[in-house]
């Protein structure tokens, strides 16, 4: 009798259109494929145009026959002056326009005639509720991967206790208030500390309310994944097995599909990008002439937007810190961009030119691996946070919106890999905050970075807590067909 072809699995990846969760999620697909899955990518169409013109998705994926993108409509209808502006209209788009186009996408024709077979399994981004609702339909296992940190995806979950326990709304002058009903998070989370939607005025406000709904929605799906690894966020995770028992810890991911790369027959390199803005990697030449650990590197990611005021303040800070930086100066990152205040000093121009590089966007996980670097000053996104964490890099954290307030606070106080610069941007705090990171505190960052890149090394590792939530992961995509 003859034996029964095994059939591949087919896993449909649904990341929100922005570029932290497209660049953790191209990620995960990218591991998937290296082990023999067969995986359709759903971007946006503006998404999908920029990756191609901006990153190396076509090599990278190419060689994978068993790879292919699809894109719905985005529904974009402008450009935005600010970050909290962007984060409604995307989860406006997110409903009225992304919704139907994904439900469209999975129920038509357009995936059933594809040679690789019908789709076995959803991994959708965790802040989405509708994906479990077409998976639920459509009979198939649907897995909610939630992109942010460990930390932060416990605080939504603890929302409605907030809310109970008169946490929030907070005043102003409440900021700096203890709150004590986070458990695992007492003795150190502040209101100033609780992700950025929790800073409305109303407890009931849109951005809010579409973060909770997704948040109690994703119980509903079959398993959850998280970026993160086990001896970094111990006691949180053991709160979220209680909501989520079927909870998959496979991250960093970057260094986990580093160690895949290097372990199979792959022609690609080592690095690769999931950019959707062009790298400028003249900074590296840049880089290579640098001392040792000499240059703080300073991006604040792909939303966060800062006024004219707060960039000369930040660069004066980092000019009269006396340490070279590397720059990454996203065009679109300038709130105004008319002639107020745009009197440069001549100093501040001759002191970049001896010292600093500037760049439009750079190739960060690189930069951040490169001999010269010496710091971070970030905006304290989680894939920044990992990757800086693997790099054994230490942070001064600027935290904008989401969950890098959380994140920026963890950082500090809790893995002491950095100092927390949250709410404050003054040439001087800058500039202390550099030299500390750089000398002042130096010794005692190092230490702490060491331990959590090599805590990070080792779950990535072949007996490591990633590497083997990674192998069951397999195991249940596997069974799910």
């Amino acid at each position: 009798m003859a034996a029964t072809k095994s059939v591949i699995p087919h896993v449909l990846i649904f990341p929100i259109p922005a570029q932290g969760h497209i660049n953790s999620m191209l990620k995960l697909a990218e591991l998937l494929c290296l082990s023999g899955i067969n995986v359709t990518f759903v971007n946006t169409q503006q998404n999908h145009s920029r990756l191609l013109r901006n990153a190396d998705v076509q090599s990278r994926f190419g060689q994978f026959p068993g790879f292919c993108f699809e894109t719905i409509s985005d529904g974009i209808s402008a450009s935005f002056s600010n970050p909290e502006d962007f984060i409604t209209d995307l989860f406006d788009r997110l409903k009225n326009v992304i919704k139907p186009g994904f439900r469209e996408l999975l129920t038509s024709n357009r995936l059933k005639s594809d040679a690789r077979g019908p789709v076995s399994c959803i991994i959708a981004d965790g802040v989405l509720g509708f994906p479990i609702d077409v998976a639920e339909e459509l009979g198939i296992p649907c897995i909610s991967f939630r992109t942010i940190s460990a930390c932060c995806v416990w605080i939504f979950f603890c929302s409605q206790r907030l809310v109970e326990n008169g946490d929030i709304p907070f005043k102003d002058e409440d900021m700096d208030r203890l709150i004590k009903s986070v458990p695992e998070m007492e003795s150190f989370l502040r209101c100033r500390d609780l992700p950025s939607f929790y800073r409305a005025k109303e407890v009931n406000t849109p951005n809010l309310d579409f973060v909770n709904t997704g948040t109690l929605y994703s119980v509903r799906a079959a398993a959850h994944l998280l970026n993160t690894f086990d001896d970094i966020e111990a006691p949180i995770l053991s709160q979220l097995r209680s909501h989520c028992p079927n909870l998959y810890t496979i991250g960093p991911l970057n260094a986990l599909l580093n160690n895949l790369r290097s372990s199979t027959t792959t022609s690609l390199p080592i690095s690769s990008n999931a950019s959707l803005y062009a790298e400028d990697r003249s900074c590296m030449t840049w880089l290579d002439r640098q001392p040792e650990k000499s240059v703080v590197y300073v991006s604040f990611g792909s939303i966060a937007m800062v006024s004219r005021q707060e960039w000369l303040e930040i660069w004066y800070g980092l000019v009269n810190s006396g340490y070279r930086f590397l720059w990454v100066k996203r065009p679109d990152s300038l709130i105004s961009k008319d002639d107020e205040g745009s009197q440069i000093q001549a100093e501040l121009v001759e002191a970049t030119k001896e010292r600093g590089y500037t760049v439009d966007w750079a190739p960060q996980e690189e930069v951040l691996n490169h001999p010269a670097i010496g710091g971070f000053f970030t905006h304290s996104g989680w894939n920044s946070t990992l990757e800086s964490m693997v790099a054994g890099v230490p942070m001064v954290c600027w935290p904008h919106l989401a969950d890098q307030q959380i994140n920026s606070r963890y950082v500090s106080e809790v893995w002491k890999i950095g100092m927390d610069m949250k709410d404050h941007c003054n040439r001087v705090t800058v500039e202390n905050l550099i030299r500390d990171m750089m000398s002042g505190k130096r010794e005692e960052l190092m230490q702490s970075t060491a331990k959590v890149a090599e805590m990070a090394r080792k779950s990535v590792s072949r007996d490591g807590s990633s590497y083997r939530n990674y192998e069951a992961l397999l195991e249940f995509i596997r069974k799910s067909r």
